[in-house]
């Protein structure tokens, strides 16, 4: 089977040497890799860098075979920050759900992850406008024997499914009733791939877009990405967006970037950069999807 090995087991082992020269020590979250506790605008301005957290999560953000970082959000914030003035963007990498702790931590200075905009998120942190919408999807074994389509069928036919470790879909999937002794948490697409594979649930639950983009990328797997579908939570159809996310207190930079985002999305350039990734204009936001509705303001 033709299958990507490029997880965060490789991507940190190629990082001990390049994450060191990009934040001065061999450790990614040591204290010494902090950023100031001054104005991080300002801070970025004058020194042309700024530091951004990725989950090495195809697509969103990842190394490639050659070791640069790259996916649409890395893409996307070196589009914005170069036009902003910043032309050096550095690299850290986190555990998905290490992404807003570290950040905190002051780590880095922003979050470039592909990640969805919740009210329990904005309440640890600042998000900008939305960067892209998407729906959901299953990874389930090719032909799809339990017919499953959404996670409500999950729950009524009693079949275990793989989430990814700090996202959405463990929340999409207890809403809909699915049982917790049948949702295994994990912390790769590529071990939710591996686990569909090797029988050990029977599906996994992510975006469409990232869903398509592993199969893409493991075409010999005897799996196969289930038709799109919106989530539901308490009755009502789920927006999923996602943003950048600041640190609170960096109100500047994260209008500053929302700006220039403004910009990449209207001019049609957001769309230049992030179709390589599977993204098109049919994940821009529409005008009623907002950061303040999805925070629940």
């Amino acid at each position: 089977m033709a299958h990507s090995e490029w997880t965060r087991r490789e991507f940190f082992r190629r990082s001990a040497v390049i994450g060191a020269a990009a934040i001065g020590g061999p450790t990614l979250l040591s204290a010494c890799a902090g950023t100031g506790d001054g104005d991080t605008l300002q801070s970025a301005r004058d020194s042309g860098m700024i530091r951004i957290g990725i989950a090495n999560e195809q697509p969103y953000g990842f190394a490639d075979a050659s070791g640069k970082v790259t996916g649409e959000a890395p893409e996307v914030a070196r589009a914005v920050f170069n036009a902003m003035g910043i032309r050096n963007v550095q690299n850290s990498v986190v555990t998905f759900d290490q992404l807003i702790p570290a950040l905190n931590a002051r780590q880095y200075d922003v979050v470039s992850a592909g990640m969805f905009i919740t009210p329990e998120r904005c309440n640890a942190a600042l998000f900008s406008t939305p960067d892209y919408t998407a729906l959901a999807a299953l990874l389930v074994p090719r032909g799809n024997p339990q017919q499953v389509k959404n996670f409500e069928d999950l729950a009524q036919k009693n079949v275990k499914v793989a989430v990814l470790s700090g996202a959405v879909e463990k929340g999409y999937a207890t809403a809909a009733g699915v049982s917790e002794d049948n949702i295994t948490t994990l912390d790769t697409q590529d071990s939710m791939l591996r686990s569909v594979i090797d029988d050990r649930v029977y599906c996994a639950a992510l975006t469409d877009i990232s869903l398509k983009w592993l199969v893409k990328q493991n075409p010999d797997a005897p799996v196969e990405v289930t038709e799109s579908f919106q989530p539901e939570e308490d009755g009502k159809p789920v927006i999923s967006a996602g943003g950048f996310v600041f640190r609170q207190g960096d109100e500047s930079l994260r209008d500053a970037f929302n700006e220039q985002l403004k910009k990449l999305h209207d001019s049609g350039e957001w769309v230049r950069i992030v179709e390589p990734f599977g993204f098109g204009e049919v994940n821009l936001p529409k005008p009623d999807v907002t950061t303040e509705s999805l925070c629940g303001a």
